[in-house]
């Protein structure tokens, strides 16, 4: 197994994460509860820079070629929250994921966070191991039906 690679972002990564970003948005596309997430989620796109201002931007990377990213973003109620990971998937299950959201939360206790949130869509796997591995469980499971 590689060792992940991970650090924060940096400007030069925006058009990295403009294109990962992309490619987990249409991951999303037909999977349950994913076009309410897009909806939720706007789209960051050539804002990366900006974005890199208002959170912790870490990003995953195989020599030169980035292949993951996760943002977070600690409230005022001292509660960090996931709002983005992905991991492409040609570099899953090689402990990238782990070593972002590990970066983040250190990151994030540094400053005073007292806990760590996260969202997954009911069949995202990856994601919900993702934070099972660290110990984040579910606490709500919010239900829905198109009337």
């Amino acid at each position: 197994m590689l060792d992940p690679t991970v650090r924060r972002a940096a400007a030069n990564d925006a058009a990295d994460i403009e294109l990962l970003e992309r490619e987990a948005r249409g991951a999303l596309i037909g999977q349950r509860g994913g076009e309410r997430w897009l909806i939720e989620h706007p789209e960051v796109g050539e804002a990366w820079i900006e974005r890199f201002l208002t959170a912790d931007v870490w990003v995953a990377h195989i020599e030169r070629v980035v292949v993951g990213y996760l943002v977070a973003v600690l409230g005022s109620d001292r509660i960090v929250r996931v709002e983005q990971v992905w991991v492409t998937p040609e570099a899953r299950e090689l402990g990238f994921g782990d070593g972002m959201l590990n970066a983040a939360i250190a990151g994030a206790v540094e400053h005073g966070a007292e806990a760590v949130e996260g969202q997954a869509l009911p069949g995202d796997r990856h994601t919900k191991n993702l934070y099972e591995r660290a110990g984040i469980v579910a606490r709500l499971i919010t239900t829905y039906k198109r009337l």
